[in-house]
């Protein structure tokens, strides 16, 4: 229905030792699918143990995904740098967009 598979992983003695990137492309390649199909929804181990259980969906399509998932979860795949570029320029659209619209008022 929701075209996607929903996968649950354990780790052992992992805290720490993984970020969701990484996981993303462990699982690319353990389950030979494409890194934008395959996105994070949780990380999160229990207090005072090392073990971590994963939380992913793949979808049929990153488009499906597109679609389904909120746009913080799409952002969660790039690199801080990437993420704030992105972001950064989309600001910039926005005021110039606010700008514009305020010079025609006038």
């Amino acid at each position: 229905m929701l075209n996607r598979r929903e996968l649950k992983i354990f780790f052992k003695s992992a805290a720490g030792k993984i970020s969701k990137i990484e996981l993303v492309k462990m699982i690319s390649k353990n389950f030979n699918e494409d890194e934008k199909k395959i996105f994070p929804i949780s990380l999160a181990g229990e207090k005072g143990k090392t073990d971590v259980t994963a939380t992913l969906f793949i979808y049929e399509n990153d488009e499906i995904a597109k679609n389904h998932l909120p746009k913080y979860r799409l952002l969660r795949k790039l690199s801080k740098e990437d993420r704030k570029k992105l972001i950064d320029d989309e600001k910039a659209a926005k005021l110039k967009a606010k700008q514009a619209a305020k010079a025609d008022s006038k």
